[in-house]
């Protein structure tokens, strides 16, 4: 009788409460580079800056200082006039701003 009743209760218990199994360790890897990955790290160049901006749907792009941290450029899009302000670091735009004359 009672080894029917633990059978029982061992069975029910197995239902209820699942066994967790292990699972298989993963390796990761972090990847952190200084500059772009245009160059492999080093900084990018005004030409490249142009790119980035034309692949981001600006047109006329005009260079106005490609010296330093900040590449800036005055560009349109959507009828609008810009002034650019583009990280030689990473490539990334910093500063957007809209302006009315060239």
């Amino acid at each position: 009788m009672r080894r029917l009743f633990f059978a029982c209760l061992g069975l029910a218990l197995s239902l209820v409460v699942p066994v967790a199994s292990p699972t298989p360790a993963q390796a990761v890897t972090v990847n952190i580079t200084i500059g772009s990955s245009l160059n492999s790290g080093r900084a990018i160049t005004c030409r490249q800056g142009e790119r980035i901006l034309r692949s981001r749907g600006f047109r006329d792009i005009r260079r106005v200082d490609c010296r330093g941290r900040f590449l800036i450029y005055h560009g349109r899009r959507g009828g609008n006039r810009y002034e650019i302000a583009v990280s030689a670091h990473n490539g990334r735009v910093v500063d957007l701003r809209r302006i009315r004359r060239w």
